[in-house]
């Protein structure tokens, strides 16, 4: 199941600094990033993957990240640049509640591959 990882984030006078180095518990082949999201009513992702994981961070405004594993579901709210939700291959996800300024940035332990993603929601006891 999906979970936060708090990010090492030094700050002084000058701002903050979050550094993203040991914490991501996979190795980072891809990165990508939602922004321009002008509805808050509007949807992203709505899948989960065969072997992808993801490390997903908001770096700028704010948005919240549904999660449903097939056993557990959980919505996350995504609202600082220090945390770091990590969604395991199984976690079906929806992104949502973009605010205006929302930059989410995500960073993928595999490369794209259109056959990689699974669209159907896994219902409890379904092992198919």
């Amino acid at each position: 199941m999906a979970y936060i990882l708090s990010l090492k984030t030094i700050s002084d006078h000058r701002g903050h600094l979050t550094v993203i180095e040991r914490e991501i518990p996979f190795e980072i082949k891809r990165v990508f990033y939602i922004y321009g999201v002008h509805a808050e009513s509007i949807t992203r992702g709505g899948h989960c993957h065969h072997r992808t994981t993801h490390a997903a961070v908001c770096v700028s405004g704010s948005c919240k990240v549904y999660v449903n594993d097939g056993e557990k579901e959980e919505t996350y709210l995504l609202d600082s640049p220090e945390k770091c939700l990590i969604l395991d291959c199984q976690d079906w996800h929806t992104m949502f509640s973009f605010t205006p300024d929302a930059v989410l940035v995500v960073l993928a332990s595999e490369y794209y591959d259109p056959d990689e993603y699974i669209y159907e929601l896994k219902k409890e006891g379904n092992n198919d």
